[in-house]
């Protein structure tokens, strides 16, 4: 009996880390949707925030009382095919998966919370916890690949005919889609919230992601170069890279040295430069998503 291979054992616990970590991505969205959006009476952006809209019409024109996972699973559907046609059958498992849990799970918070504000507070306030809880539990299943669909596969269908940026049709689509609340009977103060919502949930995510690729880069220029890449390399366990530089006006030729760390290393270089050289000029900037050793593995 062969053994499974070490890599492989990896790879495959790294899978169902993902998918695990995705499900509870999707729970927490889920649970902010249901358990804070709905209890004020309000809705915002994203195919959830539609299927609020088109379950408030539904039950106050014909009586039927659909659940928001199924309108959300239906939505997500419609949009699949028509991007398969459209763009090719090109989306990942990741965010079909994503799609059926974020349905499922709704529809169990449906049945499990009850329908009045249980959370015992204001509409401004669980809205704002809405929009908090949504865009932590949706950045969980980006970072893992994954995608809760609905507007994100409208913008791409768009983005094939027209040259507008993919951020700026989220925004237009979430703003109609709260805008349109109006007509099924949300009042003014309930479109307002949703706004409001729609930027604590972009901020949230935003976070998130930042929290979790963002790292400094360090530009240092000292004659005391030399023993400060040392440094650098025997007490912090960075690698530097040193660039050639030239003084503008002296036009004295020396080194610069350059480092990326996370962003907590960041006061211990200023310490250590400081102390081997207080005159030293440094410059540090945020950079987004550093990939290689000692950061994140490049994943396509």
């Amino acid at each position: 009996m062969t053994s499974v291979p070490k890599k492989q054992q990896h790879k495959v616990l790294t899978t169902i880390k993902e998918y695990i970590i995705m499900t509870i991505g999707m729970c927490l969205y889920s649970f902010g949707w249901i358990g804070c959006v709905l209890p004020a009476k309000s809705t915002s952006g994203a195919a959830s925030g539609l299927a609020i809209v088109i379950s408030t019409a539904l039950q106050n024109t014909v009586g039927w009382e659909v659940k928001i996972g199924t309108i959300v699973l239906f939505i997500n559907v419609v949009l699949l095919l028509i991007a398969g046609f459209v763009l090719g059958w090109r989306f990942g498992i990741k965010t079909i998966y994503c799609i059926f849990v974020l349905s499922m799970s709704m529809n169990c918070w449906q049945d499990i919370l009850p329908t009045d504000d249980f959370l015992h507070i204001d509409r401004f306030l669980s809205m704002v916890v809405g929009g908090v809880i949504t865009g932590f539990g949706v950045a969980m299943a980006i970072i893992q690949g994954g995608s809760a669909g609905g507007t994100d596969i409208l913008a791409m269908i768009i983005n094939r005919f027209r040259s507008i940026s993919y951020g700026r049709i989220i925004f237009i689509l979430d703003l109609l889609i709260i805008a349109s609340s109006l007509t099924v009977g949300f009042t003014i103060d309930a479109a307002i919230y949703g706004y409001i919502m729609t930027l604590v949930f972009g901020y949230t995510v935003d976070m998130v992601l930042a929290g979790n690729k963002q790292s400094s880069q360090v530009f240092i220029i000292s004659p005391k170069y030399d023993e400060i890449t040392q440094v650098l390399n025997m007490q912090l366990k960075r690698g530097v890279t040193l660039l050639d530089a030239e003084g503008g006006y002296t036009r004295t030729h020396s080194k610069m040295v350059m480092v990326v760390c996370s962003n907590r290393e960041t006061p211990t270089i200023l310490k250590y430069v400081k102390e081997i050289d207080p005159n030293a000029f440094m410059t540090v900037g945020s950079v987004m998503g550093v990939y290689g050793k000692g950061f994140q593995p490049i994943k396509l």
